[in-house]
């Protein structure tokens, strides 16, 4: 089994590409078939997509990365969050996919931002793109705001998702196979995965009882990276 991830982060270390890793190890931890992951790092190719955009021609680093996706038996895509939507490198690399590379393939989609009023748009924005290529999206896409990392509900979501991704490539270990399709995550009540909202009404993992809290995002994504 071929998983590709595809990470539009600009900055590194990036919460974008910590948010990929941490989806493709949900996805792994749910597969029992041998499998091969590639990591697609947008931020290295964004020379070669203007090249290619501008000249109809793919340089040799960028057509290995858009076969790479093409073969792939399941997707990962994870943005940033520019101006509400996806970024315009994540955009302008799957311009260059081929229009019917991606059909029948399942896709986990993943965005992060720095704040929860953004959550919806992973619905808005990417599951539409992937719609549009044909590709089957799974139900749990994941949306991290620099206040959701290292909170409960962030990693509950990432289990669903990676579960869901792993049941569509058709490839589950056996304590993940249930007879109610809603029941994804082992002991997991399905109701608690469910992610609170803020005062605002935004979907976020911070829940409201237990206070909003303080700790800033550089601090949370140090501690992430040094665990």
């Amino acid at each position: 089994m071929k998983l590709a991830v595809v990470s539009a982060g600009l900055s590194s270390p990036s919460s974008t590409r910590l948010l990929a890793d941490r989806l493709t190890a949900a996805t792994l931890d749910h597969m029992e078939a041998s499998h091969e992951v590639t990591v697609v790092e947008l931020r290295e190719l964004a020379t070669e997509i203007a090249q290619h955009l501008v000249t109809g021609f793919p340089p040799a680093r960028l057509a290995t990365a858009l076969d790479t996706v093409a073969a792939a038996d399941g997707l990962i895509a994870v943005t940033p969050v520019f101006a509400a939507s996806y970024s315009g490198l994540f955009k302008s690399f799957f311009d260059l996919i081929d229009k019917d590379a991606l059909t029948g393939t399942p896709v986990l989609v993943g965005a992060t931002g720095g704040t929860a009023r953004h959550g919806l748009v992973t619905e808005h924005a990417m599951r539409p793109l992937f719609t549009h290529l044909r590709a089957p999206v799974v139900p749990t896409a994941v949306y991290a705001a620099s206040e959701d990392w290292g909170r409960a509900g962030l990693a509950r979501r990432i289990t669903r998702a990676g579960t869901e991704l792993a049941r569509a490539m058709g490839s589950v270990t056996p304590t993940t196979r249930h007879a109610d399709p809603q029941d994804v995550v082992p002991d997991l009540d399905t109701a608690a995965a469910i992610a609170p909202r803020s005062p605002t009404g935004a979907i976020t993992s911070t829940d409201p009882a237990n206070g909003l809290g303080t700790t800033s995002f550089a601090q949370r994504l140090a501690a992430l990276q040094a665990g």
